[in-house]
């Protein structure tokens, strides 16, 4: 049996920032995506280019004073941008903010040969870190889920990325119908040897308005009962710890230090600001949400010099919930005393739930702290609402 040990916090400096791009386009729609991604048959750079420069400054024109610890552009495939328009939000964002040291600058991209032509080109646009959409190891299963790669163009776009930029991380879907746990486990062992620091695994979920959930209210797509998608669980926690890759997040996976500094501002509850269709933000207290429609965005932009659609104070309840839910997502937990703050110091969490669930081996309730243990991780959708009381 692997050790599985709890990494110590590594809480980023005071004041920093995290900036999101969204970029919403892709080249077909994925039959599992609810993400905020559209299929346009022209897209204007020009005006695309200039819109998110508008969006970014009015962001930091409210956000005055901070410097950017991470940089994330997601999608959609952000892949998919001129490296120019890379290059013209990077420098804008630094003019606007300043770089901490050695910030991460990472950009989501699909592994296609087309696409892996530009990463030389994003490299030098100061693209440092990327996320490479694989999904799958197995050529069924990449037609299953409506990818336009296969196996060795993915893999070849692996080896690119590795050759170009410092940093790589790829993501797989598991829990596929009727897949065997021997099966994932030796997909898994193989994703292992390919030499990233990072894996992000996720199972597949329906999700609601997706072509896979007519699919299923059909009944022609079965995911993985409980019981089967929880064995698959805790072995795919067990074979990454193994292998020195633990999940430091419940889908998450990295080498010690090699964890997603931008993800990690989620889920600690630090300041973020969103820009782009759809993108979301947490700063000052408030929530922001641009909108996310890219034709109704644009107008936007035009119309008022930012994309925002909403943008409300949280009230201290409502964050101190929001830092629990997030952050009891990760191995090191949460620091209890910053949530009651957040919570006008009002302790959020049941306590005698918690002491319940701690003989049950489930929590671990240190002073000032609160983690779920790896026995809990599986049970974690279950332990919240029992728990949270903010």
């Amino acid at each position: 049996m692997p050790v599985f040990e709890t990494p110590s916090p590594r809480p980023d400096p005071p004041g920093d920032l995290a900036l999101y791009v969204h970029w919403p386009f892709c080249v077909s729609k994925c039959p599992y995506c609810d993400f905020n991604s559209h299929v346009r048959d022209e897209v204007d750079q020009a005006a695309w280019r200039a819109a998110l420069l508008t969006d970014l400054a009015h962001e930091a024109s409210v956000l005055p004073g901070r410097k950017l610890q991470s940089i994330f552009f997601g999608g959609g495939t952000p892949s998919l941008m001129p490296p120019a328009t890379v290059a013209a939000v990077l420098d804008a964002a630094e003019k606007a903010w300043g770089f901490a040291d050695g910030i991460e600058i990472t950009l989501e991209a699909n592994p296609s040969s087309v696409e892996a032509a530009r990463f030389a080109d994003l490299a030098s646009a100061g693209v440092n870190r990327v996320s490479l959409g694989l999904q799958s190891l197995d050529d069924t299963a990449l037609k299953f889920l409506g990818r336009a790669h296969d196996v060795n163009e993915g893999q070849a776009a692996l080896a690119t990325a590795q050759s170009v930029f410092p940093r790589v991380s790829f993501d797989l879907i598991y829990a596929l119908p009727g897949q065997r746990l021997d099966d994932w486990r030796a997909e898994l062992a193989r994703a292992l040897s390919l030499g990233t620091e990072h894996l992000s695994l996720y199972q597949l979920t329906i999700e609601a308005g997706t072509r896979f959930a007519t699919e299923a209210l059909a009944g022609r797509i079965v995911i993985p009962d409980g019981d089967s998608a929880a064995d698959l669980f805790e072995a795919t926690r067990a074979d990454t710890a193994a292998a020195g890759l633990p999940a430091y997040e419940t889908s998450n996976h990295a080498r010690p230090g090699a964890e997603s500094r931008h993800n990690l501002a989620y889920w600690r509850y630090q300041d973020y600001a969103g820009i782009g269709p759809g993108a979301h933000g947490r700063r000052g207290g408030l929530a922001t949400v641009r909108r996310k429609k890219p034709e109704n965005w644009l107008a936007a932009i035009e119309r008022n010099g930012h994309g925002m659609e909403i943008e409300d104070p949280l009230t201290p309840s409502t964050r101190a919930t929001e830092a629990l839910l997030m952050g009891l997502r990760l191995a090191e937990g949460v620091d209890l005393d910053r949530i009651t703050a957040l919570n006008a110091g009002v302790v959020p969490v049941d306590l005698a739930a918690v002491a319940r669930l701690e003989t049950l081996g489930l929590i671990v309730h240190s002073p000032g702290r609160l983690r779920v243990t790896e026995a809990g991780a599986l049970l974690l959708d279950a332990i919240l609402p029992e728990i949270v009381t903010a």
